[in-house]
């Protein structure tokens, strides 16, 4: 880590004081009177919410079992310490939770498939010693990937690296970093990875002791890239006409990738949120081997981003939610491998997060775990963010009880019968991680005495525990937990051998005398070090995956055509992406934000033209699902076909229930890729003006 690098709050932390001291932060306890949605609330006291609440939970668990409880549970909070929900629950007897990471469980899929871990990452400061990166529906300027990616990106730039950006999109990091953009059709990735490889086969480029040595499969993927079983050589021209890249581009990209050694392939989540995205990642991964670029510095393995020797977890109270070592993020037993990539399995005990309201709507007769009745809502908006947002009224207004922990008055706030005022993380101590290439552990100190009646999350579950009769829930305070778990969690919390000093500066930097390098160990001494896949190897080809004999999960990665339904009726796709004044759907009510950019619809100039659009007009943008309102950004930084809306806004419906808010998921369909992925980007919409 170089000594001069600093850790830089993007826009959004900025900006963190205006949510703070909004006038419109919730500051007591709120009981729902008159029709849920309706958002009318009168204020109560603590001691009668928390009575409230742990009388519907005991009265839903006495008359339909805890598996009548649904938790919603993500990302909203930041630290570990005060989260507590989960724990709650679990001491409670337990509950529906949902499975399905909806930022990347395609990448996690693919990850575990092809090298058993998603340790594969190198360590952003690895970047410098890149001769050619290529960025793949990566966008870390606005979305971050870990403070500092930017930075390191700019190092690897003046030192001479040849950057190239593939995305439907030419986003502010390739606007600031490319050499070259290449547009994409969404969804079709798949297609021009499998192209590339079929360059680098017939041309020799491939590092086929590499392949030999380290792998498993390849020459059953050879053989489906040449065409030999399906008659269909997988062609750069093959893969113009699904993906809109001009052969030659392909051509050349695959030679570049191929001779420039070392080369980073970063791949970003987006190409993996459509239909089959798991297959994307898996042939990123495939080409990253293709090209010897595993476990080498200035590589990339293509595979989960998590770095050797930099931890993760987000600790003891988030780990009673995970309930397996798949779910923690750890390396897992050979002996359990196959269970990891079994949806199905999955299915049978909790509900994907596209189907939280189709699970509410039909229960057990719709072939779900259970009938809820209940649903506990905390650290996310899940009306906003999960998929198919007029299904989830819907389901809402068909449960018993909704229960919800918020700092403002969110789309899903209004449908709650209880609503807690929660605190922000500036009032708490707690710790907290970066994202999984971050070298630096943080301590967070209280600086502000919050709203008087608000809580945490943890302090709101050591009130209600007693009510519940669970004993023993509150172990200790948050100060003896953050020192505790410093000096007995070091797999949790590594390296730091001075908490005073920790606490006092806030920050502690994981040392790195040179970037750390996953996967190294594998490829310098293989004999010793073995993958932790079944075969010991990198499987291009999955065995446990062809034990599945499933034809959307082959076992070695092939592109899978998708061809939606009333393709004529809506021909624009849509991606859903993530938005620079936003995470999720944070930060939509802050004005300072809205100014920077306001939340508009990305369309190409020639689409624009042909329906009669300009710049600046009222459109409407819908399918089947939905219909949102919204103004059209006319612009020639999208490739034509695409449409793009920045995910996150909060739902804003008019009285004839159209969204003037802005919020994408009125128009994505609550479903999943094979792997359990989110295919947000595999939504097709119409755009016309309003």
């Amino acid at each position: 880590m170089e000594p001069d690098e600093s850790l830089r709050a993007c826009i959004r932390g900025y900006a963190l004081r205006q949510r703070v001291y909004s006038k419109d932060r919730l500051q007591y306890p709120l009981k729902r009177v008159g029709a849920r949605g309706e958002g009318n609330f009168t204020a109560i006291s603590w001691d009668e919410a928390l009575d409230t609440i742990a009388a519907k939970l005991k009265r839903v668990k006495e008359t339909y079992g805890n598996q009548a409880i649904m938790m919603t549970y993500l990302s909203g909070n930041i630290g570990t310490i005060h989260s507590g929900v989960p724990r709650l629950l679990g001491m409670f007897g337990g509950c529906i939770s949902c499975w399905g990471g909806p930022s990347a469980e395609a990448y996690v899929f693919a990850s575990r498939a092809t090298y058993g871990t998603l340790t594969t990452g190198n360590s952003r400061d690895d970047l410098a010693n890149s001769r050619l990166i290529i960025m793949w529906g990566w966008n870390p300027i606005e979305t971050i990937f870990s403070t500092g990616t930017s930075y390191q990106l700019t190092r690897a730039k003046e030192v001479g690296a040849r950057i190239i950006g593939v995305d439907p999109r030419f986003t502010r990091s390739l606007a600031v970093f490319a050499d070259q953009w290449i547009p994409i059709k969404p969804g079709t990735d798949t297609a021009m990875l499998i192209s590339m490889a079929y360059v680098m086969i017939k041309e020799n480029l491939h590092d086929a002791a590499f392949l030999e040595k380290h792998t498993i499969g390849f020459k059953k993927f050879e053989s489906y890239v040449l065409g030999d079983d399906d008659s269909i050589p997988k062609t750069p021209e093959w893969a113009e006409a699904i993906t809109g890249v001009p052969a030659e581009t392909i051509r050349d990209l695959a030679r570049e990738y191929a001779k420039t050694r070392p080369a980073a392939l970063v791949t970003g989540f987006a190409p993996g949120r459509t239909i089959f995205g798991e297959q994307f990642h898996r042939s990123a991964a495939t080409l990253a081997c293709m090209t010897g670029n595993v476990g080498i510095s200035g590589g990339s393995a293509a595979g989960f981003d998590r770095v050797l020797g930099i931890a993760t977890h987000m600790g003891r109270t988030m780990s009673v939610y995970s309930h397996t070592p798949y779910e923690q993020g750890r390396d897992i037993d050979a002996s359990v491998f196959k269970r990891t990539l079994d949806t199905a399995r999955r299915n049978q005990t909790r509900v994907h997060w596209t189907k939280v309201w189709d699970a509410v709507l039909k229960g057990k007769a719709g072939g779900y775990p259970s009938d809820i009745k209940l649903l506990y809502v905390a650290t996310m908006n899940p009306l906003n963010q999960c998929c198919d947002t007029n299904k989830g009224i819907e389901a809402l207004h068909q449960l018993e009880s909704v229960i919800v922990h918020e700092q403002f008055m969110t789309p899903t706030a209004k449908f709650a019968d209880i609503i807690l005022p929660v605190n922000t993380h500036w009032a708490r101590n707690d710790l907290t991680r970066p994202w999984y290439s971050g070298a630096y552990h943080i301590c967070i100190n209280k600086a502000i005495d919050d709203l008087p009646g608000t809580k945490s999350d943890y302090e709101i579950c050591c009130e209600l525990a007693p009510r519940l009769g669970i004993i023993g829930y509150e172990e200790k305070s948050p100060e003896e937990t953050q020192k505790d778990m410093v000096s007995t969690e070091p797999e949790l919390v590594r390296d730091i051998t001075d908490f005073s000093k920790f606490k006092k500066d806030g920050l502690w930097r994981i040392p790195l005398e040179k970037p750390a390098i996953s996967l190294k160990k594998q490829i310098e001494d293989p004999e010793n070090n073995p993958f932790p896949t079944p075969s010991g190897k990198i499987e291009i080809y999955s065995s446990s995956l062809a034990e599945f004999d499933q034809l959307d999960i082959p076992p070695i990665p092939k592109y899978i055509e998708y061809k939606p339904e009333e393709q004529d009726k809506y021909p624009l796709q849509l991606v859903n992406f993530h938005h620079r004044v936003r995470a999720h759907s944070c930060f939509d009510n802050v004005d300072w934000l809205k100014k920077v950019e306001p939340q508009t619809v990305w369309i190409s100039c020639q689409d624009a033209r042909s329906r009669g659009i300009e710049n600046g007009d009222l459109v409407n943008v819908q399918n089947n699902q939905g219909i949102l309102r919204i103004t059209a950004k006319v612009t020639e930084r999208i490739m034509p076909g695409v449409v793009g809306i920045g995910q996150g806004a909060w739902y804003r419906p008019d009285e004839q229930g159209i969204d003037e808010g802005g919020c994408g998921n009125v128009l994505i369909e609550g479903r999943h890729s094979p792997g359990g992925g989110f295919v947000s980007n595999s939504t097709f919409v119409e755009v016309s003006r309003a």
